[in-house]
C-alpha cells in the first residue's frame, strides 16, 4: 500500500498499473499533476485469507486550488507469484 501511495505521489503510472491486478487492472490511470499529497495514514491491515489481505487507509491532499480533500478506503489485495496486487477498495470505509 504504502508503495502505491508513493507511486501517487511521484507520479508513477507504469507501477500504479503493474501493482494493480490484472483481473481488474484499468487501461491507464488519471493522474492530476495539480494534486499535491500531504500525507497517507494505515489504520489497518489485516490477512482475510492466506493470499487476500485488506488494508484500510486515509491519503490527504490539496487539489487543483488549494482545497484540502481525503480519500479514505479499505483496499483489497491478492498475493499471486510471491507479489501483492491491489484488487479494488470501497471509498469512505468506516
Amino acid at each position: 500500500m504504502r508503495s502505491r501511495y508513493t507511486a501517487f505521489v511521484t507520479m508513477n503510472e507504469p507501477y500504479l498499473l503493474t501493482t494493480w491486478h490484472a483481473s481488474k487492472r484499468p487501461q491507464s490511470v488519471p493522474l492530476d499533476r495539480a494534486t499535491r499529497w500531504l500525507g497517507l495514514k494505515i489504520v489497518e491491515a489485516v490477512a482475510t485469507g492466506a493470499k487476500t489481505g485488506e488494508v484500510e487507509f486515509i491519503a490527504r491532499c490539496r487539489v487543483g486550488g488549494g482545497s484540502a480533500a481525503r480519500l479514505h478506503e479499505r483496499s483489497r489485495f491478492v498475493r499471486e507469484g510471491g507479489r501483492w496486487f491491489y484488487v479494488d477498495g470501497d471509498h469512505d470505509a468506516a
